[in-house]
């Protein structure tokens, strides 16, 4: 997949948190197109690869538009960028792709949650323009975190409904009422686990098909009980631990090891890597079971026990 070298030309927060990058490109270039609901891979000034929602217009584009929230627990991805990628800075992308695109329907209901209101807010805009029926709901901690709210308030007044939990479990915002008879409707959702979560558990009656989802963190990187292990690299002979909150590709990529990398979510298969002897915890999402003897991927997986051999 060829790259693409960005600048950073125009940077604004949207929230305390959130901040809209608007990207060019650094060459005379003609930028793929993309439709809603694509995302943009993008090294980040850390090196961590992350995945982030275009949020303008896809027609002819000469910027490509994200907007990122700093997590609280950044591994090094937000964070960085937040903190580096000032106006003017340079990155490295790879083509839009998508992985969570629309239907071509009569109705739409798009659901967003937090951060996750970026694909859902090009959606909304595109569906509009195309004369489509759509409601949305976005809910978040509070109006003051809620990125694009005073955009989506004006554009959709009367057909969109904001809800704020303050962060308290016992205020969540209540779908049965959205959901309790199955429409021809499309849903689209994107937001945190427990939104996710949310939204299969009370859509389970609905006909299949009905319901999409983007989620960029299908498998939990590290996870409360890890603990720290050793990788040895069979054509170096060097040994690398790998700590508790950190992957096996950060741990490499920490040493000063080069690493191929793209998803760092074990979706993609980028980072597969022959596997030489040890026993691996798989937490991937690509590999068959009978490669799993053979090969890992190092972005998401770790050991079970003792240290693992790797042909790198």
């Amino acid at each position: 997949m060829e790259q693409i070298r960005m600048r950073v030309a125009k940077r604004r927060d949207l929230t305390p948190s959130i901040s809209e990058f608007t990207l060019v490109p650094v060459d005379q270039v003609d930028l793929p197109e993309f439709a809603p609901g694509a995302h943009v891979t993008i090294e980040t000034p850390s090196g961590a690869m992350r995945r982030y929602s275009l949020v303008n217009d896809g027609t002819e584009p000469k910027e490509y538009v994200i907007a990122i929230k700093r997590e609280p627990e950044s591994r090094g991805g937000s964070s960085s960028m937040h903190d580096e990628a000032h106006e003017g800075y340079e990155l490295t992308i790879e083509p839009p792709e998508n992985d969570f695109p629309l239907t071509d329907v009569q109705k739409y209901l798009l659901i967003a949650g937090g951060i996750g209101v970026t694909p859902i807010y090009a959606m909304a805009r595109y569906l509009d323009k195309k004369g489509k029926a759509l409601r949305i709901i976005y809910v978040s901690r509070s109006a003051e975190e809620s990125a694009y709210l005073a955009e989506l308030n004006e554009a959709f007044d009367g057909r969109i409904i904001v809800h704020h939990d303050n962060g308290n479990p016992d205020d969540v915002y209540d779908f049965w009422d959205d959901f309790v008879t199955p429409r021809a409707t499309h849903v689209f959702c994107c937001g945190p686990k427990p939104l996710m979560e949310e939204i299969k558990a009370v859509s389970g009656h609905w006909p299949e098909g009905r319901i999409h989802f983007e989620d960029f963190k299908p498998v939990d990187v590290v996870r409360e009980d890890d603990v720290a292990f050793e990788v040895e690299l069979k054509k170096s002979g060097e040994t690398v631990t790998v700590p508790e909150d950190r992957s096996i590709l950060e741990a490499l990529r920490d040493a000063g090891h080069a690493t191929s990398s793209s998803c760092e979510s074990g979706t993609c298969g980028t980072c597969k890597t022959r596997l030489l002897a040890g026993d691996a915890d798989h937490r991937d999402m690509v590999l068959m079971d009978e490669e799993k003897g053979d090969f890992i991927m190092i972005c998401v997986s770790r050991a079970k026990s003792g240290r693992l051999v790797l042909d790198l």
